[in-house]
Order: structure tokens, then C-alpha cells, then sequence
């Protein structure tokens, strides 16, 4: 069963994260940003992963550490959960619109971190969330799950639209990477023998 718990306590935040990559899409998200539940609930659906989050986090301030600290603890738990990554598909690619908005996502699960994105979003917050936190989240999620990671905004001017659209072309091309690839299970899909 490829699934993972992580918890992860600071001064900051106190989160407890479960996933199970072989999932429905069954969620129950608690972060205390209103914003940043809807998306990691619809990351889950989109996904089929089940996952569950508790986070208590410095809101007080602002979800900025919330926010990253999620993140990591989703990055690692991806990492956790796939293990040596024996069969998966590896690679995963999709663009996904949202109304005006067009994302293009594409990702590597190739044990090394690196986020390349192009956003254009000219509000600063949807609901409480401030936009610049979607970079913060992607870029702490690229770095523990250890993936190559691209993401583009491809059209858009709605900031609700580009930032939902983004959180569900990220799980619709997990999705496909962390597929077992039928034709190659049991093998790691590298020349290498590692990822």
C-alpha cells in the first residue's frame, strides 16, 4: 500500500498529514485557511488521493507558513509513500482549463527538486489567501517530493480561476505519474536503476 503519515511541529505550525496515493479522492482538510482547503480538497478529488490534513498554524500572522509547511509535509509524504518508485510511470503532463484560465502542469519524479513556473496573476488574495503563496507551496512541495516540476499559466485573469486551476492540473499530472506503469512493473523507470 503506498501511503504515508507525516507530522511535522514548529514554532509555527503543528500539522498531521495521512495520504494514500491509491485512493478515492476521500478527503477531509483542516488548515484553517479557508482558501487552502477548498484547493487541497479539490487536489485530492482530482488526484484520487485520499489525504487528510490537521493543520494548527501562526493565522494570527498570516497562512504563509501554513502554507509552505503543508507542503513540505505533502511533498514528503509523497516521497515516503512511493518508496524506491519501482513501476511508476514516472512522468505526468496535463493542461487543464478553468474557464478563462489555462494551465499547463508537467513533472518528473526524478528524485531531483526544481520548480520552473510562469504565473500572471494580478490580484494579491483570493478570499484569505495571498496569491504569492501558490510559488511558496509549489516550490516546498517540488523540493520534498523530489520532482522536476513545471507549471505555466497559460491564459487567465481570474486569480480564483489560475490558482484553482493550478492546484487541480498538479494532482490530474501526479496522477499520471505516479501510475503504475502495467507494462514495467517491478522496474525502476530509469537507465540509472535509481530515482
Amino acid at each position: 500500500m503506498r501511503k504515508a503519515q507525516i507530522k511535522r511541529r514548529t514554532a509555527e505550525t503543528d500539522i498531521v498529514l495521512a495520504l494514500n496515493i491509491d485512493g478515492k479522492g476521500v478527503s477531509k482538510i483542516d488548515t484553517g485557511c479557508g482558501f487552502l482547503d477548498h484547493m487541497l480538497t479539490l487536489f485530492a478529488k482530482h488526484g484520487r488521493f485520499d489525504l487528510n490534513i490537521k493543520c494548527k498554524g501562526d493565522a494570527e500572522v498570516d497562512f504563509h507558513h501554513t502554507t509552505e509547511d503543508i507542503a513540505i509535509c505533502l511533498g514528503q509524504a509523497f516521497t515516503e509513500a512511493l518508496g524506491d518508485k519501482k513501476g511508476v510511470t514516472r512522468y505526468g503532463s496535463f493542461i487543464l482549463p478553468m474557464d478563462e484560465a489555462l494551465i499547463l502542469t508537467a513533472l518528473d519524479l526524478s528524485g531531483r527538486s526544481m520548480l520552473v513556473k510562469e504565473f500572471d496573476i494580478k490580484a494579491n488574495k483570493v478570499g484569505d489567501f495571498d496569491t504569492e503563496l501558490l510559488e511558496e507551496f509549489l516550490l516546498a512541495f517540488a523540493r520534498e517530493a523530489k520532482c522536476t516540476l513545471h507549471v505555466r499559466q497559460l491564459s487567465g485573469s481570474n486569480a480564483h480561476h489560475i490558482l484553482e486551476g493550478t492546484f487541480k492540473c498538479l494532482a490530474r499530472a501526479l496522477r499520471i505519474a505516479v501510475s503504475i506503469d502495467e507494462k514495467a512493473k517491478g522496474e525502476i523507470p530509469s537507465t540509472k536503476g535509481v530515482l
